[in-house]
C-alpha cells in the first residue's frame, strides 16, 4: 500500500477529537495525490459530511465552474479541507478541532508537495498564509511562503450568499491559471 493510501486509511479512523462522535464521513480529500496545486477549504459542510468528498453540492458545482473558467478538473488538483470532519450545524472548527486535524493536512502537504496552495475562505487563508489575512483585502495575491506560493481567495459557499464578489474571485482564479502556467510542469498537460 502505498503512503498515500496509508494515510487515507489511518484519517478515516480518526478519533482525536469530539467531531468523531457526529459526523458520517470522514472527507480525506479528492483529486490527484500527484497535483502541483492544492485547494484547502475550511471544513466540510452537511453534503459533503454526507458523500465524503469535499466541495460537493451548489459550492462545488461553484467551485467545478470557475476551475473549469480556466480549463482545470478536479482530477488535475487535489482539493481538501483544514479540517475532516463536519462541525455541528457548520460552525467554524474550534482551535482544539483545528489541531486536532493539523496533522492530516501537514501530512497530505508533506506527500503532495504542491507548488501552489489555493485557501478557499477565511478559516483556512488565516491557518495556511497568516493569522491575520483578510480575504477581502488580500484575494488574488501571490504570497511566497517557504518556496511554496500561496493565494487565498473567497470561500465558494461565501459566494453563493454574496455574489457581488464572485467577478473578483473569477479574476482570482485567472491569476492563479497564471501562476500554474508560470510555475507547475504537468498541471495543464494531463
Amino acid at each position: 500500500m502505498d503512503q498515500w493510501e496509508q494515510l487515507r486509511q489511518q484519517c478515516m479512523s480518526c478519533r482525536a477529537c469530539g467531531l468523531a462522535d457526529t459526523r458520517t464521513n470522514v472527507v480525506f480529500g479528492v483529486g490527484d495525490p500527484r497535483a502541483e496545486v492544492l485547494l484547502v477549504g475550511e471544513a466540510p459542510g452537511a453534503s459533503e459530511d454526507r458523500q465524503g468528498e469535499p466541495f460537493v453540492g451548489a459550492a462545488g458545482k461553484l467551485l467545478d465552474d470557475m476551475l473549469a473558467m480556466i480549463g482545470l478538473r478536479r482530477q488535475q488538483i487535489y482539493i481538501t479541507n483544514s479540517v475532516k470532519c463536519r462541525p455541528p450545524q457548520n460552525r467554524d472548527p474550534l482551535p482544539a478541532e483545528s489541531e486536532a486535524c493539523m496533522p492530516w493536512l501537514r501530512e497530505q502537504f508533506r506527500l503532495l508537495h504542491p507548488k501552489i496552495v489555493v485557501c478557499l475562505g477565511r478559516v483556512a487563508a488565516q491557518r495556511m498564509i497568516r493569522q491575520d489575512f483578510s480575504v477581502t483585502r488580500e484575494h488574488g495575491q501571490i504570497i511566497e511562503k517557504g518556496g511554496i506560493l500561496f493565494m487565498g481567495t473567497f470561500h465558494p459557499a461565501a459566494l453563493l450568499r454574496q455574489p457581488q464578489n464572485k467577478p473578483e474571485a473569477f479574476a482570482d482564479f485567472t491569476v492563479l491559471r497564471d501562476t500554474i502556467a508560470a510555475v507547475c510542469e504537468h498541471t495543464y498537460h494531463k
